[in-house]
């Protein structure tokens, strides 16, 4: 499955909503950001690629105009990062995708794949064309190793030493992403919305993933409910990069 709900890599009760006390967002009603990949059996999306387009989907989320002030999704997203900051990849091909297309949201699409974006929904009220999607039989390869990380860009370092399905891998891109987010000035966010969200997703050798593990970037650690037992999954390098990065499109849809 690939329901997340991350904890906190550390207790700095200051640096973001990831480190509040969970006894106080058990308290609060629990909400879902719902993400679906669309997947054919003919033409599945590169992993990579998936897991790079996953991440912006929840960027692009995060930064939408509905999401914000008094926008129509404002307080979906207010209530859903007040309780546990869950995260729900399915998959959908046909008919199946084109009823989620017809839902409000957003699809983020990559060089292959395309993940649709909906604003969070109660834990227990799923809407029906969503809840029938399946969670499992995300399993996505790489038709060729992916190229060198982006070193202008921010990069999602995933953990070596897990083996993750494609679909709980996404949602630890997204954790990443979003942990990201929070991260940058206002200014740093505009920059990295108008250069499209530009980032990498890569696994880090192990020497690497050491260093990244004990170092003040940006880290999930998973809560352990599915796939994994609990521990980091992702770190974050380089997200300070976003406010110098060039402007470009992003490649999104209602």
């Amino acid at each position: 499955m690939s329901s997340d709900d991350p904890t906190p890599a550390d207790t700095d009760a200051d640096a973001g909503p990831f480190r509040e006390e969970h006894t106080v967002r058990d308290k609060a009603r629990q909400f879902v950001l719902p993400l679906v990949v669309h997947i054919e059996k003919d033409a599945p999306p590169a992993r990579t690629d998936a897991l790079e387009t996953s991440a912006r989907a929840v960027l692009t989320m995060l930064s939408d105009e509905r999401s914000l002030g008094d926008g129509i999704w404002a307080q979906a997203m207010r209530d859903w990062q007040d309780a546990r900051i869950r995260k729900v990849v399915r998959r959908a091909r046909g008919a199946e995708w084109r009823r989620a297309e017809a839902l409000p949201g957003i699809t983020v699409t990559g060089r292959s794949a395309e993940v649709r974006v909906f604003p969070p929904v109660p834990l227990d009220g799923w809407p029906k064309d969503l809840a029938r999607l399946q969670v499992s039989g995300t399993d996505l390869d790489d038709p060729e190793p992916p190229a060198p990380a982006d070193p202008t860009a921010p990069v999602l370092w995933l953990n070596p030493e897990l083996d993750m399905s494609a679909g709980k891998t996404m949602a630890q891109t997204g954790h990443g992403a979003q942990l990201a987010w929070w991260e940058l000035s206002e200014e740093e966010r505009i920059a990295w919305r108008e250069a499209g969200f530009a980032l990498s997703v890569r696994t880090a050798d192990p020497a690497h993933w050491s260093e990244l593990s004990v170092s003040d970037v940006p880290l999930v650690r998973d809560a352990g409910f599915t796939e994994i037992a609990p521990g980091l999954t992702v770190a974050v390098e380089g997200h300070g990069r976003a406010g110098a990065l060039p402007k470009r499109s992003v490649a999104a849809a209602d």
